[in-house]
């Protein structure tokens, strides 16, 4: 095997790709930073436990282990930021009773690639806002994702919305265990009527439930989804609570293209309400993917209601228009030494001046820091 290679699905950053994932980067962070997100950067490893792998079997499964030679205890190489975040939110935070809003860029490591073409080192980007249970906060989430992918070039998105909470809220009322439900979702998963059918009349459930469980996988489409929901599923107060949230989203973006499904169930174990997602015509799967997940704190001392998005920045940088090198100025070595005073103040104003030792690519550049009449100007 030869020593320059990498590990499937892991890539180098080449300078001008890495030039789009920068430019992207700072556009994004400048756009959290004016809606009022403040930056953290959490630690790219934790203890295991710390990043709920405990609690979430997909994360458990996307998570690296290593040995820590000092404490003897389990690491792990974060493959999730959220959870992370949270942690900031309610401890190194928690002095702030109120609303914290925080945003982060960084790489996440999977054990796995989710896809044939994905990378197992996404560069997680996104943004959270703890302290705030009223629908009002998911909007504004979804509106800073939707700008935010403007900034990328991604036209033509569909705003995808679901809700756990109509699921969860049938599975309490059908007295579904732990397991059961694991079962149910993952059928959902795949829009499996038959065999949703199926399991409900093996565990011999009600009527209203076992028709309930099978309508989920056909509630889908567009706004007038939601009437038909109504209509059609028992009339529970938590879903009737889910369905006015999902209507005051649909309210809040009226010209934005939406799709609505009930049985969207692909999330993380630690969400509990509202999700939401964009999708483009040339992508597959979402390219922005989000939801509510009050209560994780709880695992870090303090429970708060919470709501945020992310994306993997390596794929949303491709779509941004492209940012050459800037043209730089050239000066001989033999000639540095005098004019280092004048190249230094040239960097100072943000341009790239290079010692040239006769070697370099100058890349069709004409400019070049030479001594006129005593003055160091670039010619």
């Amino acid at each position: 095997m030869q020593t320059w290679q990498l590990p499937d699905h892991i890539a180098d950053i080449l300078p001008e790709r890495a030039r789009f994932l920068e430019n992207a980067k700072e556009r994004v962070l400048g756009l959290f930073r004016v809606h009022g997100y403040e930056l953290v950067h959490p630690p790219l490893m934790e203890y295991s436990a710390s990043l709920l792998t405990h609690i979430d079997e997909g994360l458990s499964l996307k998570t690296i282990r290593v040995v820590d030679q000092m404490s003897g205890r389990q690491l792990g190489i974060r493959a999730d930021i959220t959870p992370q975040v949270a942690r900031i939110d309610a401890h190194l935070l928690s002095a702030n009773q109120g609303i914290n809003r925080l945003c982060y860029s960084g790489s996440v490591l999977h054990a796995k690639p989710d896809g044939f073409l994905t990378t197992r080192e996404p560069f997680q980007t996104g943004a959270e806002l703890y302290g705030c249970d009223s629908t009002a906060a998911d909007i504004e989430l979804i509106e800073l994702m939707l700008k935010a992918l403007k900034i990328g070039h991604l036209h033509n998105t569909i705003l995808s919305l679901g809700h756990i909470g109509v699921f969860r809220a049938i599975a309490q009322a059908a007295h579904l265990n732990e397991e059961q439900s694991r079962q149910m979702l993952a059928l959902l998963q795949n829009k499996d009527r038959e065999a949703v059918n199926a399991l409900s009349q093996n565990w011999q459930l009600d009527d209203i439930w076992r028709n309930a469980f099978a309508l989920l996988p056909e509630l889908y489409g567009g706004r007038d989804i939601l009437e038909t929901a109504r209509t059609k599923l028992p009339q529970l107060s938590a879903v009737s609570q889910a369905l006015d949230s999902l209507g005051q989203v649909c309210a809040a973006f009226p010209e934005q293209t939406v799709h609505i499904d009930l049985a969207e169930v692909r999330v993380d174990n630690y969400h509990t309400g509202l999700l939401y997602a964009a999708y483009t015509p040339e992508h597959h799967d979402a390219v922005a993917r989000g939801g509510r997940y009050d209560g994780l704190g709880s695992h870090f001392g303090r429970t708060r209601p919470a709501t945020g998005f992310s994306f993997d920045l390596r794929l949303f940088a491709g779509y941004l228009p492209d940012t050459p090198r800037k043209e730089a100025v050239f000066v001989a070595a033999a000639d540095y030494p005098a004019a280092r005073s004048a190249a230094d103040k040239l960097r100072e104003q943000g341009i790239c001046v290079v010692v040239d030792y006769g070697t370099e690519n100058l890349s069709g550049s004409l400019k070049r820091l030479c001594c006129r009449e005593g003055e160091w100007v670039v010619v």
